[in-house]
């Protein structure tokens, strides 16, 4: 399958690059500048440049699924915010309605399934994220949306806790790497279609983690 991985040079598109490359996928790198190719290419990755607030769609061409994991980063401001982790979002969704790739997984964030329970610092971005997952579910699209909690740049375990949607319970700090590696695992099962699924760290394969509703 070829990949297109938006945000292929963030904490977790780089670890979802090497991943699929491990699996035997066709990774498609997309970042913002070719400077950044260098480190697409030792994850096993292609890479392609595309620009979430200008001109990204021919780094999509030949892709048969499209990984979003892009985020505007802690350190600008909201306006960043709106502009790649929500229209950013939005306009890869279309993108993909308007090109035929029908496989979409969202790499999104905990909170934002109640944004109005976060603190009062991150609430936009809670927000944010959570109209863009919003958007993708009422898409025609095969979509999976990932919320993931605590992120940590720990060794992945390849065990996961997977809650899809309900209960509203929190669960322990997650690597980097298993939300990687979970991304992988949703495009080969196609349980998690139509599925939003919180992830923590926990002690179930990640495999069985994600064919597990309930």
């Amino acid at each position: 399958m070829h990949v297109a991985v938006i945000g292929a040079n963030g904490g977790i598109g780089r670890e979802v690059v090497a991943r699929l490359a491990d699996a035997g996928h066709d990774a498609l790198g997309v970042v913002r500048a070719e400077s950044q190719f260098d480190a697409v290419r030792e994850r096993g990755g292609e890479p392609r440049v595309g620009d979430l607030e200008g001109e990204f769609v021919p780094a999509l061409q030949g892709a048969d699924a499209v990984v979003f994991t892009a985020g505007s980063g802690g350190g600008t401001g909201w306006d960043e915010t709106l502009l790649v982790d929500l229209w950013g979002a939005r306009r890869a969704v279309d993108a993909c309605v308007e090109h035929g790739i029908d496989r979409f997984v969202m790499v999104s964030a905990y909170g934002a399934g109640d944004p109005s329970a976060s603190p009062e610092a991150i609430r936009p971005y809670q927000v944010a994220k959570r109209c863009a997952d919003d958007y993708l579910e009422w898409s025609p699209l095969d979509a999976t949306v990932l919320r993931p909690t605590t992120l940590t740049d720990d060794e992945g375990t390849g065990r996961v806790s997977a809650a899809f949607e309900h209960p509203e319970a929190a669960g322990a700090e997650i690597p980097r790497a298993d939300v990687a590696q979970t991304v992988v695992a949703c495009l080969a099962h196609d349980e998690t279609v139509g599925e939003t699924i919180r992830l923590f760290g926990g002690d179930t394969p990640i495999d069985d983690a994600v064919q597990s509703d309930g």
